[in-house]
């Protein structure tokens, strides 16, 4: 959206939702993680998102300040792979986005992390100024912002 802003695209460019990572496990949590501590534990197999990747860059945001230091059995370019890797039982535990976990249902169990606003993504939705059809893409943005639209969006796992 820097792009789109920095070319003269778009006008204002809100914040319409939020997403942080989780501590994806097991069903049930059978290794009884409870944190990002726990990830240091040498004999779980812990898969990252690749540091280049964004849920890469927010685990490595999440696990510096925590001085939790993590040796993943494999670091993945998305998180859809972290995620299948957990579900799959190739892994112990991933780092994913509270939303991945969320749309998993009962195929994993999530850990909240203390702290994972430490490496929040926020998403920003605009009407772009040479749009073909502004009356519909404002429409959409004000639904998006909109009490109906937040709830739909925090029923997905997003926040605020």
């Amino acid at each position: 959206m820097d792009k789109v802003s920095q070319a003269g695209l778009a006008g204002t460019v809100p914040v319409f939702t939020t997403n942080v990572l989780q501590i994806a496990v097991a069903p049930g949590n059978p290794h009884h993680v409870t944190g990002l501590s726990s990830l240091t534990d040498p004999s779980l197999k812990v898969v990252l998102c690749a540091p280049a990747v964004p849920c890469g860059n927010a685990a490595k945001t999440l696990l510096d300040a925590a001085g939790a230091a993590v040796t993943p059995a494999s670091e993945e370019q998305n998180v859809t792979a972290v995620l299948a890797k957990v579900k799959a039982g190739e892994a112990d535990a991933g780092l994913v986005y509270t939303t991945d976990v969320k749309a998993a249902g009962s195929a994993v169990t999530g850990v909240a992390i203390p702290g994972a606003d430490k490496a929040i993504n926020s998403y920003p939705i605009t009407v772009l100024k040479g749009a073909k059809n502004p009356k519909a893409a404002t429409a959409f943005v004000d639904f998006v912002r909109s009490p109906a639209g937040q709830r739909i969006l925090k029923d997905l796992g997003f926040g605020a």
